[in-house]
Formats: structure tokens, C-alpha cells, sequence
């Protein structure tokens, strides 16, 4: 039975060649793309899934207010973890590691050579025994209760080992050392398997704990409650029927115990549990500065996805329900020899599932072409093979059901309907069913361009937003503007003085800045500021830049009123912006001028006021900001270029003196450069990948509607060949026959358009918020989605409705 099922559905196929072709097409694109997001999105939601007893474990992370504002750190203090194991109770595990915050140079004696040296080496991380409790590794040598136990015991993962002794087993390894920063000199006593499993725990070198509490590496703040520091991370595992509320009660009396707070500190602390499964998304705590993930983006794509599955569904529906009565007479005679209407669902489902299973084939071949258009959201660890990867063939069988019944049965019934009497006398159509039928394929199609154009208008937008965040006067100079920095490490005073003097004559340079870091940067200084105008005390927390005395003039900063800051080693003055300005009461600039500010104990006058810039990305408003000289810190080398010359060689000159003057001075380190308007830029690379997604998601949503619509009116423009042939015998033009069975689909366009532009706007605007500067939702974006999917409707409908008009009508009169 199933057989002669599928050889009929076979021959159905191959005979409306057409139908199916754009069928297939519809909703092979549809497939194609919930697979790619399928896996991204899968990908994402696994991380760290494989840890054992994953729902117990949290980290603990603080939170600061400050004057109304609220800051986040994923770090505690470094004495929290030792009285949280001692004290608290409900807790399997207590899990402390400290992060390597700066990139490592290491070394690898080698008897017969010079030392092999490793520069910038990453994911290092101080961990005792606890941590493989965290974490599961598969050891290949050492183990996991001994190898971290004594100060400067490493432990490497396999890659690493291979990196460092390529021509050495796991075991030879065991016992050999190597040097860090050419001053801690380290015993590997293990080596453990790479994780294979999606994690945010990608540390591959870790040195035991014990190296922090007992050596001179311990940091001044080891035993400081009020210090809070990122790279001191705090995991817990509860105990079974332990809440996180509980624990974090318990951490906030531990706190208050041991944290002795200053009566002036108007400020507040607390502990919060971190779930494990809310590290890769949480932004506002992060995971070790790597790549995360985003939940309402990964949201958005499965509804991209969904439009385009629907997309291809309708177009099934439509261009199946409008094909009907070719089929009334066939499945008259069926019924008439005796098929029920169980078997017909059956016989029509079965073409549905053929259908579908070319589209998946297809699908499976368009994968690759569709993960490069999704690049900027695909990340390095995503691939596609079927046969390494048996989730998403189960995937794709589901997919196969469910467009299998979302397409085909409506159909399905309405064909396996039909009343053998009625269609074997050409009524089958009796009653209000072509009504019904002809009303559902026009709300199936207006649903399609409602779709496109939403997602038009939102390309639109998404564009004019990017368009204005990268050309919006931030109220800096951001143009051929060049920094790098130097070694922080560095204690030798005149090296900065030395490299300056070099820098300041080359010839390509314009002016040189010495600084922390630039007007915008993501790297972010703050404190607490207080001012006293007589009656009350003004507390803020209060971004800081410090920067010599060309920092305002470099970047262009506009001086309202005073004088500029002079070049000191230590704060003596500041300038302040309009926004911390108007905080403290000042009306004018003018007012601000030689007023104190006091900044840890120390009363620091007001030399000036300079206008507010963006500090961040458009997303953040103003805040309010001093600007200092403190030489000490200023680490920071900025750097305007003369214009560039016509062949455009004239930077590359330049840039190459400045690494070599650079190099003079600090022969061992690297020089890495780069340009701010560049940084600048990347602070809305989100933004830009959501445009891409968009442009392309709109291109498919076109392109898939347009296919519908293309079907429709060649199923239309068939069924009226004979009204077509006597109009033109009785005078019509080519022009009048067009517009005629264009003016029907033009008017669902226009229909479509009606409901699209308020889905757009609420779209849109709740979008738009995420922005504290943002462009204007324009009248004309709405009217330009409307244009453009109406001409492209046009465009479409003129393949087949010109080729209809221009028909001899003798051969349109003889047709049945």
C-alpha cells in the first residue's frame, strides 16, 4: 500500500513540474534555515551541560551600589573563599580559582639550545584540587588530589603539553619545567585531557592555589574584605535541598562580620549566586572575556526561522488548495471505486512527505552557503556533519513530520473532501466552498508579505541606526588616530620619556599623547567623588581618565571653560564634563571653575569644564567624568597621523618608525597597534550582525513570498486563458489585461502593508531602547517597505501576466 502511495505521489509530482519545483524551493530555504539556527542555537543553550550535578552549582558575585548606581563584578574579595568553606553551611563543595588576567611569556629550558620562548599565552588560571571537582577532566597522567597540592605545581592540558614538548608523551612531561615571565619557575605534575564539550572553562595551563597563599606572589589585598578583584572567582556547589537564597543570607552576615565598612561610605555591597547555566549568557558579569551568548538574539533567530518554515507552508497550502480542481475528477473516481477518506489523507500527506523530503535533501546541500551568510553569528566551534552529529539527523526527521502536517493537512482534508457526485458533475465547487478556499489562500498570502515587509522595514532601521551610531559626533576626534601601550609591567621611568622623545620626531606624526586610555574605551576607571557646596554633600561615583596635557588637544575635546590640565606625576587638577558639571549645581561652566573636588582624602580643584562625549558606545549615556594628569599610570601611547598622501603609503611609513622607535626602547615586547576609529566601530558589531541576518532574512522572505506569489498568478493566469483570449478579442490591450489580474494582488500587497507598519513600529521601537542615542522611526522607512515590496510584487506578477496578456487569442479560444 505504502508503495503504490508513493509511486502515485511520484507520477502527481512529475507531472506539475512547476508546482512542485517551488514547493520544494519554498521550503527547502524554510528547512535550511531553522537547521542553521537550530545548531547555533543549540549550541549555545549545551554549554557547560556535561559538569555532574550542573543545577547545584553557582558563583558568588558582588554587587556595588554608588550614588543610584548599580555596578557588577563577577569577582569577591580574596578572603571571602576560605570563610565561606570555614563557615557556612550547606555546601558539597567550595571551588576558589584566580584568573591570569595579562597575557604570559613562557619558557621551556631545553639542555642543547637556547630556552624555547612562548609569548602571549592565555587561559592560566591559580586552582587548587577543588577545581577538577568543578570541572570534569579525564587525566592522562598525575592526579587530581596530588598534582596542585605545593606551590608552584602545574598542571597543563594535553595541547598545551604538546605545545610546549612536541617530541614528549604525557608521562614524560610529568616533572619537567618551565618558566613564567622569566621569574616563577614551575613543576608540571600533570596532564589532562582538552574539553571537548561546549564550556566557558577554557583554561589550559593551571598552577596550584597554594602558589597565591604562600609565596611572595600573594597580592597586597589577600586579606582585604572591601577589595574586590574579577580575576578572584568564587564557585559553590549546594548541598541536595539547599536553596541559593540560604546561602546567600548566610554570605551576607559573613560579610557584614568581616568587612568593616567606613562610617562616610555611603555605599553598599552584596553576594549574589550566579547559576552555572546563566554564565554564558550574563553580560553584566561575563565569563572570562569570552564570546557569549545572547538570549533575546537566540530567540529572535528560532522566530526567523519559524517565519521562514511558515513562509513555505503557505506557499505548499496555497498553491495546493488553488490546484484542487485539477485533481476534483481523480478523486472523484477514487472515491466512486471505493477509497475512504482516511486512505485519500493518507495518498496526499505521502506527496507532502516526498515533497518535504527533497526540500530537506536540498536543505542539507544549501547548509553551507547558508552558515557563511550567518557568519558573524556562527562561532568557531560550530560545524556541520551529519555523520558526526546524529542530534540534528533526529532533528531533521522531526522537521520532515512536522512541515509533513503543517503543509499537508489542511489539504489534505479539503481535497480528500470532495463528494464524488458533485465532482463528476463539475460541481465541485457547489455551496460556499471556493468562497471559503479562495478567502483562506488570500489571508495565507497576505500573511506571507505581511513577513516580508515587517522584516524590510526592520532592515531599514537596523541600517539607519548603524548609519547614525558610526557618524554621530560623539564630541571627539576619532580619525587618523593610532594608540598602543606599553609594558605595564615596566618600572623604568625614562622609557616612557625616551620613546616619547623618538615618537615626536617622526615627520608623519602630528601630535603624541600619553594617557590611560582614549575618550571612549571599553576599559573603564571609576571612584567616589564628593563635593561640598556649603549646604549639602554631593556624592558620585565618577568616571576618570588621566592623560598629559595634549589629551584634550588630540582628541579634539572642546574646553568650555578654565584652562587646561598641565603634565604632573600625581593628580593636582581636574576637568570636569557638563554632565558631572550640572550634578554638582553649576548653571554655567564658568561657575565650576576653582571649586574642590575630594578624591581619597585629598581636595582637588576644578581647572576646567569640557564638553560631554560619548564614554562608551550609544547604548550608555553620558556620564559624569573627571580628566587628570598622574603620569605614573598613563601607560597609553596616542598618536594623530598627518593626512594620509594620494598613493596612501604615508601611514605605512610612519607606522613602521613608530615600531621601530618603539622597539628601541622595548626590544622584548611586541608592538601592537591600533586604530581608535576602528575600536570605535566594533562596539556595534552586534548591531551589524543583526543587519546582516536581517538583509538576509529578508532577502528569503521575499524571495520565498514572491515564489508563492509567481505560483498563484500562473495557476490564475491558466484558469482565465479563455477570458483572457475574448477581452482581447473585444479589444483589450496588453496593459488593461495586466492590471486586471495584477489589481487583485496588488491590493493583498497593499493590505499586507496595513498590518506590517504598526508590527514594525512596536518592533521597532522596543529595539530602539536598548540605545540611550538613537535615530528617528521615520514616516519614510514605512512608506519605502511598502514601495519596495509592491514593486517587487509587480515585478514578479509581470513574468507571467505580460506572457498571458500577449497570447494569441485564437490559440486562448480553443483551450478547454
Amino acid at each position: 500500500m505504502l508503495k503504490n502511495y508513493f509511486t502515485i505521489a511520484i507520477r502527481t509530482l512529475w507531472k506539475n513540474k512547476v508546482f512542485s519545483s517551488i514547493n520544494v524551493l519554498g521550503l527547502a530555504i524554510g528547512i535550511s534555515a531553522s537547521l542553521v539556527i537550530y545548531m547555533l542555537v543549540n549550541y549555545h543553550f549545551n554549554f557547560d551541560k556535561f559538569e555532574k550535578d550542573n543545577n547545584r552549582i553557582y558563583r558568588v558575585v558582588s554587587n556595588f551600589s554608588f550614588s543610584g548606581e548599580v555596578y557588577r563584578n563577577s569577582g569577591v574579595a580574596d578572603p571571602m573563599a576560605a570563610a565561606v568553606k570555614k563557615e557556612i553551611a550547606g555546601l558539597d563543595a567550595v571551588i576558589p580559582f584566580r584568573t591570569w588576567n595579562d597575557d604570559a611569556k613562557i619558557s621551556v629550558p631545553d639542555n642543547k639550545k637556547e630556552p624555547k620562548i612562548f609569548k602571549h599565552q592565555l587561559s592560566i588560571v591559580f586552582a587548587d584540587s577543588n577545581y577538577f571537582n568543578l570541572v570534569s577532566y579525564t587525566w592522562i597522567a598525575g592526579s587530581p588530589k596530588t598534582s596542585l597540592r605545593n606551590p608552584y605545581q602545574i598542571v597543563l592540558t594535553e595541547s598545551n603539553a604538546k605545545l610546549y614538548f612536541p617530541d614528549l608523551s604525557a608521562t614524560q612531561v610529568v616533572g619537567k619545567e618551565i618558566f613564567f615571565n622569566d621569574s616563577i619557575r614551575a613543576t608540571i605534575t600533570g596532564v589532562v585531557k582538552d574539553i571537548k564539550e561546549n564550556t566557558d572553562f577554557t583554561f589550559k595551563t593551571f598552577m596550584a592555589y597554594a602558589t597565591l597563599e604562600q609565596t611572595s606572589l600573594k597580592p597586597d589585598n589577600w586579606n582585604d574584605w572591601t577589595s574586590t578583584n574579577g580575576a578572584q572567582q568564587l564557585f559553590v556547589k549546594l548541598s541536595a535541598g539547599t536553596s541559593a537564597a540560604q546561602i546567600e543570607k548566610q554570605i551576607a552576615r559573613l560579610y557584614k562580620k568581616y568587612a568593616k565598612q567606613n562610617p562616610d561610605d555611603h555605599s553598599k555591597t552584596w553576594h549574589t549566586l550566579q547559576p552555572l547555566s546563566d554564565l554564558h549568557f550574563n553580560t553584566d558579569y561575563g565569563a572570562y572575556d569570552l564570546p557569549s551568548g545572547n538570549k533575546p538574539t537566540l530567540y529572535g533567530l528560532l522566530a526567523v526561522a519559524a517565519f521562514l518554515l511558515i513562509l513555505g507552508c503557505i506557499n505548499f497550502i496555497n498553491l495546493t488548495t488553488a490546484h484542487a480542481s485539477q485533481r476534483a475528477k481523480e478523486i472523484g473516481i477514487r472515491k466512486t471505486m471505493g477509497s475512504s477518506k482516511k486512505q485519500l489523507i493518507v495518498q496526499f500527506l505521502s506527496e507532502t512527505f516526498l515533497l518535504t523530503f527533497l526540500a530537506t535533501v536540498l536543505s542539507v546541500i544549501l547548509t553551507p552557503l547558508i552558515l557563511k551568510a550567518f557568519a558573524g553569528f556562527i562561532p568557531e566551534g560550530l560545524h556541520f556533519n551529519l555523520t558526526e552529529q546524529p542530534d540534528i539527523f533526529l532533528f531533521l526527521v522531526a522537521l520532515m513530520i512536522v512541515v509533513t502536517l503543517l503543509s499537508g493537512f489542511y489539504p489534505a482534508l479539503i481535497l480528500s473532501g470532495y463528494k464524488p457526485v458533485l465532482v463528476l458533475k463539475n460541481q465541485a465547487y457547489a455551496g460556499t466552498g471556493k468562497t471559503r478556499k479562495v478567502w483562506l489562500r488570500k489571508s495565507l498570502t497576505i500573511s506571507q508579505f505581511v513577513i516580508a515587509q515587517v522584516f524590510i522595514m526592520a532592515t531599514i532601521l537596523v541600517s539607519k541606526q548603524i548609519n547614525f551610531s558610526l557618524n554621530k559626533d560623539m564630541g571627539f576626534k576619532k580619525d587618523a588616530i593610532l594608540y598602543f601601550n606599553t609594558n605595564y609591567y615596566d618600572t623604568v621611568r625614562n622609557h616612557k620619556s625616551v620613546l616619547m622623545d623618538k615618537l615626536k620626531s617622526i615627520p608623519g606624526i602630528a601630535m603624541v599623547s600619553l594617557c590611560n586610555n582614549a575618550p571612549s574605551s571599553g576599559s573603564t576607571w571609576s571612584g567616589t567623588m564628593k563635593y561640598k557646596d556649603g549646604k549639602k554633600e554631593i556624592e558620585s561615583d565618577v568616571q576618570e581618565k588621566y592623560g598629559d596635557s595634549n589629551y584634550i588637544k588630540l582628541y579634539g575635546l572642546k574646553l568650555l571653560a578654565g584652562k587646561n590640565i598641565i603634565t604632573t606625576d600625581t593628580v593636582t587638577s581636574y576637568l570636569i564634563n557638563e554632565t558631572y558639571a550640572h550634578i554638582l549645581g553649576f548653571q554655567k561652566p564658568e561657575q565650576a571653575i576653582g571649586k574642590y573636588i575630594e578624591w581619597s582624602g585629598k581636595q582637588i580643584p576644578i581647572a576646567g569644564v569640557v564638553s560631554d562625549f560619548i564614554q562608551k558606545s550609544l547604548h550608555e549615556p553620558v556620564k559624569p567624568l573627571v580628566i587628570a594628569s598622574w603620569n605614573n599610570i598613563e601607560k597609553n601611547f596616542s598618536i594623530s597621523l598627518q593626512p594620509q598622501n594620494e598613493d596612501g603609503t604615508a601611514w605605512k611609513t610612519t607606522i613602521s618608525k613608530i615600531e621601530k622607535a618603539f622597539k628601541e626602547v622595548y626590544p622584548e615586547d611586541d608592538f601592537n597597534y591600533k586604530f581608535f576609529d576602528e575600536d570605535i566601530a566594533k562596539y556595534y558589531t552586534a548591531e551589524q550582525n543583526i543587519d546582516s541576518l536581517l538583509k538576509w532574512s529578508t532577502a528569503l522572505a521575499i524571495f520565498i513570498s514572491c515564489l508563492g506569489l509567481l505560483g498563484l498568478v500562473i495557476y490564475t493566469t491558466t484558469q482565465r486563458t479563455k477570458e483572457i483570449g475574448v477581452r482581447k478579442v473585444l479589444g483589450a490591450s496588453v496593459s488593461q489585461i495586466v492590471s486586471l489580474i495584477s489589481k487583485d494582488f496588488i491590493l493583498l500587497v497593499l493590505f499586507a502593508f496595513v498590518i506590517a507598519a504598526p508590527l514594525a513600529w512596536i518592533g521597532m521601537n522596543k529595539w530602539l531602547q536598548n540605545f540611550a542615542f538613537r535615530t528617528n522611526i521615520s514616516w519614510w522607512i514605512f512608506l519605502s517597505g511598502g514601495a519596495i515590496m509592491i514593486v517587487i510584487a509587480l515585478i514578479t506578477l509581470s513574468f507571467q501576466t505580460i506572457k498571458a496578456a500577449a497570447a494569441n487569442p485564437v490559440k486562448s479560444l480553443r483551450t478547454e
